[in-house]
Order: structure tokens, then C-alpha cells, then sequence
């Protein structure tokens, strides 16, 4: 559990049940009955939702249509009141809160970018730039200068001056980010902000939103039902499917150890060597030798492990080269008591490489890939089989499921 000084969102048993008799249907509903057995006109969109979302991480919350996502996002922010539950942001609680309090934490603790940009049309880029700073009051000399500096960031800097049909669509979907920028929120929502942009330029606003949370270190929610965008965007992810969360984790978490059959077959599609890194697929780096080992040592942990070398590592896990099992066998036939000379020529990879960047170091060399930190020390090791195992599909020997349940 983290420390409440570390979230910066908190949602807890959340429910938001549309037409008559809500409450009775969250009774139902937390009795383990079936939201497809409510009354007609009543429709369970969001069924006990829990999860937290840390100070500075893009928490990703994916589904299909009809999974409930766009409505969770909604009470995240107080346009729609939960049912039941609670959503905290810091330590302000959303439910239960006067209209006033809602205005306030709406215009000082979180910012939204819309799918459709939401500018006003007759204002121009700076001025809807800074539309969200006029509505709490900023003079206009400090919002217009915040606003510029908000639209530097996204690659405006001198469109301030022009309205929004004058731009490109990316072009307003960046002066909507520039709006959530300059408002300086704690929480950044973004409700499939880039599913009406076409693919290219899709993907340079992703460029642009990583860039701009690795430099600021924003807190961002982040909703879509692009798969690919969720795994290439998200710290973490949660699944949505028919109201509920199915799995919270990291796109690595989602991709090799889903939560069920729906999990894994959503997933099946998604390029793994993309998602994957170095530190998901390394074992443990047991192969390795001492540069104080003798022959007979090393031939022995060779044939445990079946490699044809071993790592030399210092006793601060520091690699110092390589050993092969032909410099070994010579060793002992010749009777000697000490390692043969070691090659310096060791592939090195850092944890967080994609595994799509490594199969040329792979290529290169019969020994495993030496997966080793800033500092030098060996964390793990990835030989060749490994590295081929890792692109396999963990859902391919699997069940047939329904993967477009709850798609209404």
C-alpha cells in the first residue's frame, strides 16, 4: 500500500448506476448478483471500482465500448456524482461535496483535454490557452503569459494570435493540452484525447504527452480503447469490461500474466517486443563464475546450465568478460587450476531496453545477453531461447473466449 503522501488519486467501491432505483441496484450488485438482471432502465456503468493512482504516473484506463471507462472518468472529475463509493483527489473527497467545493477543486486540482478539443471558436489559441485561468480570476497580463509559455511546450509558440479553424486537428488538440497545462493542475484527465486524430499524427501528440510528463512529472488518467496506445502510454493500466476493473498492472503485468481469458485475449494481438523490456524477460544470473574459479568449476556450471559460456563477475556482481566452454575444456585437459583468459567482448543491454532492440545484440553472439544497471552490476541474464520464448502469445494453447462482451 502507498503512502497517502505519494497518491494523488483514490477511488474506492465507486458505482454509478443511471435510472430509477440505483441505490437497490448497488445492493444487488454488491450481493454478487448480474447487472444484465437489473430492471429495464436502470444501467450499472461503473461497478465497484477501486484503485489508486500515484503522484506523477500515466494510469491508463482501457476498455471496450460500452465498458464503463468514459463514465468512470466523468465522476473522477464531479460531473456525475457516484452512486455509492468515494474518489478523493489528494485529500479532497469528490462525493459528498457542496457545488462550491466541486468548482473549486474542478478548477484547481484537475484539468480535462476532450476527444473533440472543446475550444471556444471565437477565442483565439492564446486566449482559449488560457480560459481556464481567466475562470479563477488571474489577471490577464499573468494568464496570457502562462498561456504562451503552455503553448511553447507543445510546439504553439507563436500561434497565439490565430483561432482554432485555422489549425490543423493535432494543432488543436495541442492548444487543448496547452489549456491543461497552463492551469497548473495536480491531475491531468484525458478522455480519448487522440482517437479523432489520424494515426500519424496520433502518434506524435503520444511523443509529445511523454516528453511533456518526463519534464513536468504530471499525474495523468488517461482513457482510450486503443490497445496499443494504453500498453505504449501507461505505467500502469486498468481493464475495464461490463462496469468492472479486471486487472490493474503494468503493460508488462497485462501481457504476461493477464487476470483471465478476456485479458489474455485482448492482449494477443499487441506487438510484445514493444511492451516487453530486458529486466520482464532476464532470468536470475546464476551462470556466472568467479574470477577466482577454476576450470573445473566453470565446467561444471556449464553443464548445469547448458550454456556454452559463463559471465566472470567481480564479487561487487561487476561483469569482467566472458568465458567459453573450449578455452575451458583446454584448461582441464591441459591440467591447469585457473580459468582460461577471458574475452572483454560481453553484450551488455540496460533493464529497461525493449526487447525489440536486443535480437541484433542476440544475433551477434552464442552467449546469453548481459542485462546490467547504470552502475555496471549484472542483474540478470537473457540467452537466445529465452529472448524467442518471451514473443510467444501466453493465450495461444488457450480456451476461445468472448472478447467483445459488454461492447454495447
Amino acid at each position: 500500500m502507498d503512502s497517502s503522501d505519494d497518491l494523488a488519486l483514490t477511488v474506492d467501491g465507486l458505482y454509478k448506476v443511471f435510472g430509477k432505483g440505483a441505490r437497490g441496484a448497488v445492493e444487488h450488485l454488491e450481493k454478487g448478483g448480474d447487472r444484465d438482471d437489473l430492471p429495464q432502465g436502470t444501467t450499472a456503468a461503473v461497478i465497484d471500482a477501486s484503485f489508486q493512482v500515484k503522484k506523477g504516473e500515466i494510469f491508463v484506463v482501457m476498455g471496450l465500448s460500452g465498458s464503463g471507462k468514459s463514465t468512470l472518468i466523468r465522476t473522477l472529475n464531479g460531473l456525475w456524482e457516484p452512486t455509492a463509493g468515494s474518489v478523493t483527489i489528494g485529500e479532497d473527497r469528490l462525493d459528498g461535496a457542496t457545488p462550491k467545493q466541486l468548482r473549486e477543486i474542478r478548477r484547481n486540482r484537475i484539468s480535462m483535454v476532450f476527444q473533440h478539443f472543446a475550444l471556444l471558436p471565437h477565442r483565439t489559441v492564446g486566449e482559449n490557452a488560457a480560459y481556464a485561468l481567466q475562470l479563477r480570476g488571474v489577471g490577464k497580463a499573468e494568464r496570457m503569459a502562462r498561456a504562451e509559455e503552455a503553448l511553447a511546450m507543445v510546439g504553439l509558440d507563436g500561434w497565439g494570435s490565430y483561432l482554432p479553424s485555422e489549425l490543423s486537428g493535432g494543432m488543436r488538440q495541442r492548444v487543448g493540452l496547452a489549456r491543461a497545462l497552463a492551469a497548473g493542475t495536480d491531475i491531468l484527465l484525458m478522455d480519448e484525447a487522440f482517437s479523432a486524430l489520424d494515426p500519424l499524427i496520433r502518434k506524435e501528440m503520444q511523443d509529445q504527452l511523454l516528453e511533456l510528463q518526463a519534464q513536468l512529472g504530471m499525474t495523468i488518467v488517461f482513457i482510450t480503447h486503443d490497445l496499443n496506445e494504453a500498453m505504449r502510454l501507461g505505467d500502469r493500466i486498468a481493464m475495464m469490461r461490463n462496469g468492472r476493473i479486471v486487472q490493474v498492472g503494468t503493460p508488462e503485468d497485462i501481457l504476461t500474466d493477464p487476470a483471465n481469458d478476456y485479458v489474455a485475449q485482448f492482449v494477443a494481438e499487441v506487438d510484445r517486443s514493444r511492451v516487453l523490456t530486458a529486466s520482464s524477460v532476464m532470468e536470475r544470473p546464476v551462470a556466472v563464475v568467479g574470477p577466482d574459479a577454476g576450470p573445473r568449476t566453470a565446467h561444471r556450471l556449464m553443464r548445469e546450465h547448458q550454456t556454452p559460456a559463463l559471465l566472470v563477475v567481480s564479487r561487487d556482481r561487476r561483469v569482467q568478460g566472458i568465458v567459453w566452454e573450449d578455452d575451458v575444456a583446454e584448461a582441464l585437459r591441459q591440467g591447469s587450476d585457473k580459468l582460461p583468459r577471458m574475452s572483454r567482448d560481453v553484450a551488455r543491454v540496460a533493464p529497461d531496453a525493449q526487447v525489440a532492440d536486443l535480437f541484433a545484440d542476440a544475433a551477434a553472439t552464442r552467449a546469453p545477453l548481459a542485462v546490467v544497471k547504470e552502475d555496471g552490476v549484472l542483474v540478470g541474464l537473457i540467452p537466445r531461447v529465452t529472448l524467442l520464448t518471451a514473443l510467444a502469445d501466453p493465450a495461444s494453447n488457450g480456451e476461445d473466449d468472448d472478447t467483445t462482451g459488454g461492447a454495447r
